[in-house]
């Protein structure tokens, strides 16, 4: 019987309706889901979601759930990583202590000093669970939605053995949203898109061998611009390619926006606005307990993402494409850097995940990605050869920080950021003494 583990399952929302895309398949109804959390009662909850959800597909799974994550690895075929190290306390950390240098973000999770700091409280989880993986199920595959995604996977795919696939889900919902602004039917568009996670771009967008490219500019020019992708719209103006990854995030992976008032208000930029979503998920896990208890309905959000689809191709030999983040070997997007993580099409069936060979970016598309590949490459070092002085180098590589702060201020900052999150850091970032500024 196949078996799955989620690692982090105490995000129940996530949790719920990756198991309706999972029992929505009939090939799928009796396969083992295995549920891991740290926080008891979180546990408790996605155990009852689990239970709640395989009711209302009438399927029979065997639903396993255990504190300690390595009574479930052994005999897994999937293991599924959601966890986020320190949750919203220490993302509220990574906002405000910039903050009080005048550095405001709006999402913080991919790079910059969010990315930098998810990447040491998370990498070496990742590592760890792969290291279990290596000795309770060698031949499952690793699938991660965690992020900083590209950190995570090159890390893992670095230190260890292990089969490993990022998945996101902003490809998808970038092309489902431009279908709506459109007016074009989704299922009638073929798009390409390369780059890393949350900074690629769309190479080819078109319906039925029609190209869409000259619609979508006439919107932009034309200024018909959903109030939230003004960002998306201004780079696509500048660049001459869409990004696949949502305004707001980026807003932050150049130095063009954030530290503006003027262009913040122009383009909407909703500062701090993950902090908000965190909110709206802590009161989503709070109304999903009182549900249960009361007996009340859940909603069910089946989600299309790729896990299940990638899940059920792999066992049944069906065929599918998705986009995946994977080491960029043969030079899969030939001109960013050889030992990266980028996100790609790739082909799945039976046999496996092929990734597919992107023609190479446009120059200045291609340029924008370089220094973000270097700031996860140094954190991705200093975490797996324990270098402090690598964190402070990746946070200097920060497009928001670059030109906004001195040398001083930036390893000042980083100093009293590892300080404030000793609790989930590594025992090498413990140390009480400063090495930033001289």
């Amino acid at each position: 019987m196949t078996k799955i583990v989620i690692v982090g399952a105490g995000s129940v929302e996530f949790t719920r309706n990756l198991l309706a895309d999972f029992l929505s398949y009939p090939e799928l109804k009796d396969v083992t889901v295995a549920l891991h959390d740290i926080d008891e009662d979180r546990l408790r909850t996605a155990r009852r979601v689990a239970r709640w959800t395989a009711d209302h597909f009438n399927a029979e799974p065997e639903i396993e759930a255990s504190l300690d994550r390595t009574e479930l690895l052994p005999g897994a075929d999937f293991v599924i990583n959601t966890v986020q190290v320190g949750g919203y306390p220490a993302t509220q950390i990574d906002f405000a202590i910039p903050s009080e240098y005048g550095i405001e973000y709006t999402i913080a999770d991919t790079v910059g000093v969010g990315g930098v700091m998810r990447g040491l409280r998370s990498i070496p989880v990742m590592l760890e669970i792969a290291t279990q993986m290596e000795r309770y199920c060698p031949d499952a595959w690793l699938l991660n939605y965690t992020n900083p995604m590209s950190m995570l996977v090159w890390a893992a795919s670095k230190a260890t053995s292990i089969k490993v696939l990022g998945l996101c889900h902003s490809v998808y919902w970038t092309i489902h949203g431009i279908a709506e602004w459109l007016d074009v039917p989704f299922d009638e568009i073929q798009y390409r898109t390369a780059g890393i996670n949350h900074i690629a771009w769309i190479l080819r967008l078109e319906r039925n061998g029609e190209d869409l490219y000259p619609l979508l500019r006439a919107k932009v020019e034309a200024g018909d611009i959903p109030d939230d992708d003004r960002v998306r719209a201004e780079l696509y103006r500048r660049f001459g390619f869409y990004p696949t990854e949502s305004s707001e995030h980026h807003a932050e992976y150049s130095p063009y926006f954030l530290g503006h008032p003027e262009l913040v208000e122009r383009l909407n930029i909703p500062l701090r606005e993950y902090l908000r979503r965190c909110q709206v998920n802590l009161g989503e896990f709070d109304d999903t307990k009182r549900r249960l208890d009361a007996g009340e309905a859940l909603e069910i959000e089946p989600t299309s993402e790729y896990a299940a689809e990638i899940i059920h191709c792999l066992l049944t030999g069906e065929k599918t494409e998705i986009v995946g983040n994977v080491m960029n070997e043969g030079r899969l997007v030939p001109n960013l850097q050889p030992e990266s993580c980028v996100e790609v099409p790739c082909l799945v069936n039976g046999l496996g995940v092929h990734p597919v060979i992107a023609k190479a970016l446009p120059i200045q598309c291609a340029a924008l990605i370089h220094p973000l590949i270097d700031q996860q490459g140094l954190t991705v070092e200093a975490v797996l050869q324990h270098d402090r002085e690598k964190v402070y180098q990746a946070m200097a590589l920060d497009p928001v920080l670059a030109g906004r702060l001195t040398l001083d201020q930036i390893w000042e900052m980083t100093d009293r950021l590892l300080a404030a999150q000793t609790r989930w850091l590594p025992d090498w970032l413990q140390s009480k003494q400063p090495t930033g500024v001289a």
